[in-house]
């Protein structure tokens, strides 16, 4: 057997088991090899000829899952430093700065790869707009998706080339890791492509991913009955419907076109009611709650703990730079936590639950759960993708909670199956390897 090295902390979090004090985790090509605490981990590995101990006082967790984000706009980042009023209004300002010539899409993409590793980020939801950007995850050795994001398609110019077009694109996105197929919005694509879409991906095996409830457009009157009046017009798009004064909600309308399910996973989810909710749920689609971004561009809270309560299936994500002040995802868990708390959520799980969101929550909405590759979660066989989080660790209740309140800022060192992918001087000095790329 290669070299083994144990990587052990004060408190370490596995996820989809109890959390262990005074822990290790033993890491072999790649892999975890033994998850248990120190003393037994190191009785196990007595004898064998060559073992390697790295410790590091506080958290060590699973890598975290950034399920929603742009990383070619990491260089926009002048837009999301402002406050804007509302979707148009952030628009506005977002549409004056892509159009400016000269983005180098690929170099801005890479620094976002880079600034996720170093805070803790193993995989992403990589929406993507722009080919020289695509290759960001894969250059990098991230897991995840790379999302094709198809905005702005007309029924009858889908016709003419939609199919054919969006089919050569996708087949220009490197893997790994795996492709993704992502239906802007409701409302910005007709109702054919919006139809196509989900076929195609499913063709393919490819997931999918769409923003659904982050447009004022999308929010119903919260007095009004349920009217599926609209089920039975031939509209050409959701504005069309809104336009003509149907309250349809912009959830059922999109399931109806056959893109929710267990392979699709939306992004905000910000104007959402408990009907909506109730049809995610049903068809087991997650959502990407991205707080920070949300509060930029203008838009009301995310329901999180409505979600909490229900039991949707949530995950974390930061979006861009452009609508964002750092793609530090544990920035959002500490604000989501803030927000539940807010909402009137006070069940002693939370800290907890927002954890799993931000790491086994964003695995599962990527379809990265499950299988030997699987991430998201600390096991025997798992991709060994770890974090080190400098909090005080004194109890593994107040380890957790001080990772979900403080933790941004705080990741000591990243590992990529097994390899240091970023760390700050003062880990790698203790670790005893080169500083990382951080």
């Amino acid at each position: 057997m290669s070299e083994v090295v144990v990587y052990s902390a004060d408190v370490i979090v596995p996820v989809t088991a109890p959390a262990v004090r005074n822990g290790a985790v033993a890491v072999a090509d790649g892999r975890i090899l033994h998850l248990g605490t120190r003393d037994w981990v190191l009785s196990v590995l007595d004898g064998h000829a060559d073992v390697r101990e790295v410790h590091w006082p506080g958290v060590l967790l699973p890598g975290l899952i950034n399920a929603h984000t742009h990383l070619q706009y990491t260089r926009m980042a002048s837009v999301g430093l402002h406050q804007y009023h509302g979707f148009d209004d952030w628009g506005q300002a977002f549409d004056a700065a892509y159009s400016v010539d000269g983005h180098r899409w690929d170099e801005a993409a890479a620094d976002g790869a880079r600034l996720s590793i170093a805070a803790g980020v193993t995989g992403l939801a990589d929406v993507v707009t722009d080919l020289p950007a695509v290759s960001a995850l894969h250059d990098h050795g991230l897991r995840g998706v790379a999302y094709w994001e198809i905005y702005g398609w007309a029924n009858e110019r889908w016709r003419r080339e939609g199919l054919a077009r969006i089919e050569a694109e996708l087949d220009q996105v490197p893997t790994p890791p795996a492709r993704g197929v992502s239906p802007h919005a409701p409302y910005s694509l007709d109702v054919e492509p919006l139809l196509d879409l989900p076929d195609l991906a499913r063709r393919r095996g490819a997931r999918l991913h769409i923003h659904l409830g982050e447009s004022k457009l999308e929010e119903l009157n919260p007095s009004a009955a349920r009217d599926d009046a609209w089920r039975s017009v031939d509209a050409e798009s959701y504005r069309a419907l809104r336009r003509d004064g149907f309250d349809a909600s912009a959830t059922d309308f999109v399931d109806q076109l056959g893109v929710l399910g267990p392979d699709c996973h939306i992004a905000h989810g910000v104007y959402l009611n408990a009907h909506d909710r109730a049809v995610l749920r049903a068809r087991m689609t997650a959502v990407a709650l991205c707080p920070r971004s949300n509060a930029v561009i203008g838009l009301d809270e995310p329901p999180v703990a409505a979600h909490l309560r229900e039991g949707n299936l949530i995950a974390v994500g930061t979006d861009s730079l452009a609508s964002c002040p750092s793609l530090d995802l544990l920035a959002d868990v500490a604000e989501l936590h803030r927000l539940a708390q807010r909402q009137g959520y006070s069940e002693p799980d939370l800290a907890n639950r927002l954890l799993r969101a931000a790491t086994l929550g964003g695995a599962v909405a990527l379809g990265m759960s499950t299988g030997p590759d699987r991430v998201g979660q600390l096991q025997v066989g798992s991709l060994a993708d770890l974090v080190f989080v400098d909090v005080p660790a004194d109890g593994v209740r107040e380890a957790i909670e001080n990772v979900v309140r403080d933790g941004a800022g705080r990741v000591a060192a990243t590992l990529l199956g097994g390899e240091l992918a970023a760390s700050t001087p003062t880990w790698a000095a203790r670790a005893g390897q080169p500083e990382g790329s951080a």
